[in-house]
């Protein structure tokens, strides 16, 4: 019954990975594998489920056996000789149940130790995706840039010409080298950022950071968002590990009150005794063999009365942990929400001035070929097309990272 349980498990992880990247590309799913498979903090919380889990071995003993031996300095007489060596075994018992008691425990403990896992798998898969789309966005944007950079060379010859021939001054191309010269720092600076988020998701594959990525050359905006069940919260994994250690501690009183009964205790004294000389009677040296029974009670118990209270505080405490941790995932999931639902529309908004931003430069050239081009509106429109260009991709960004955390927290 346990491994069905751990196969479910299993395959809801597996089902919240598909679910997650079904809509992206190829590459990102690899990605996510790789990282599933190779990310150390996962072999991290595996290797503590699988202490856990075998400490359940460790219980399933009994308290050491007692031996004795002892020698009698001054042999004592007895009516059939002298006592010359005493040898003696005890084992004590736990009371009935105590050892299921303490594998039921220690069982309760890896079950909330195995929450560790998907949890962390569940983290992972967020933080691979969100890095994965700031290098699309990172990529994207520098793209947009080498485009108006070269566009702006176009212009620049365009005033050159017109310098030539008495229609523009050289400030206008002056100032449309300073607005390249901005352009190529800008993007300089976004080699730099997307060399940085290169290696943070090389790391989170526990790979080399040289490594090269794959990303989309094109990341389409979804016509329409996914349906999800905001009722899922309730059984996300970080509020069920709660629920886990609540069980915990339940297990953990039963096993208190299964300590604090007796135990019950068999050995057995063996007495060498030595033959009596000068004597011929039936019993002359015969060694004693002696069985016990024994009993310990916890009288002073008051070790056990405050444990009790001990777990009774605990489950209050848990009970309010899992209360704080709930709002404050309902609070990421509407944020998520509605910063996502922000995102679509920048986007629509974002998407109409690009579009009017290109009908605005197309007058611009038209303009041109009658001679009344202004280079001033050139680059007005110019920065502004890169600013909603620019605009665009973060929307886009935003989008599929607010989409990872609302599959974090509802799948």
């Amino acid at each position: 019954m346990k491994n069905i349980h751990k196969l479910f498990r299993k395959t809801f992880i597996f089902c919240t990975l598909f679910f997650v990247i079904k809509s992206q590309s190829q590459e990102l799913q690899s990605y996510l594998k790789q990282a599933m498979a190779n990310n150390p903090e996962i072999q991290k919380f595996e290797l503590q489920y699988n202490i856990a889990s075998e400490k359940v071995n460790g219980v399933k003993t009994l308290p050491n056996t007692e031996f004795g031996a002892s020698y009698f300095v001054s042999e004592p007489e007895t009516r059939t000789g002298a006592q010359r060596f005493k040898l003696s075994v005890k084992q004590m018992l736990p009371w009935f149940g105590t050892i299921t008691s303490k594998e039921n425990y220690i069982s309760s403990l890896a079950d909330a130790t195995y929450e560790d896992i998907v949890i962390a798998k569940r983290k992972l898969i967020t933080s691979v995706s969100q890095s994965y789309y700031n290098l699309y966005a990172n990529a994207a944007k520098q793209k947009v840039l080498e485009e108006n950079i070269k566009l702006l060379e176009t212009y620049e010859t365009l005033a050159l010409t017109s310098v030539e021939v008495g229609k523009a001054s050289a400030v206008d191309v002056l100032r449309l080298q300073m607005r390249q010269n901005e352009m190529e720092q800008l993007l300089a600076i976004l080699n730099q950022q997307y060399l940085t988020e290169k290696t943070t998701f090389n790391k989170l594959l526990n790979r080399d950071k040289s490594i090269s990525i794959n990303i989309l050359s094109d990341l389409n905006f979804p016509s329409e968002d996914f349906e999800m069940n905001t009722n899922t919260l309730e059984v996300h994994p970080e509020l069920l590990k709660y629920d886990k250690l609540y069980q915990s501690i339940e297990t953990s009183e039963l096993l208190n009150k299964k300590e604090n009964a007796p135990m019950i205790g068999f050995g057995l004294d063996y007495i060498n005794v030595v033959e009596r000389p000068n004597m011929n009677f039936s019993d002359n040296g015969k060694d004693i063999l002696m069985p016990m029974v024994t009993v310990s009670i916890p009288i002073f118990n008051n070790s056990y009365k405050s444990k009790t209270k001990q777990n009774s505080l605990q489950q209050q405490e848990i009970l309010a942990q899992k209360q704080e941790r709930k709002n404050t995932l309902e609070t990421f999931l509407d944020k998520a929400i509605n910063e996502r639902i922000a995102a679509r529309i920048s986007y629509k908004t974002q998407t109409k001035n690009v579009k009017q931003a290109k009908n605005a430069e197309e007058i611009l050239i038209k303009n041109y070929e009658t001679g009344t081009i202004d280079f001033n509106d050139v680059l007005d429109i110019q920065e502004l097309q890169l600013k909603f260009e620019m605009n665009q991709i973060e929307s886009i960004k935003s989008y599929f990272i607010q989409t990872t955390i609302i599959n974090y927290l509802t799948n």
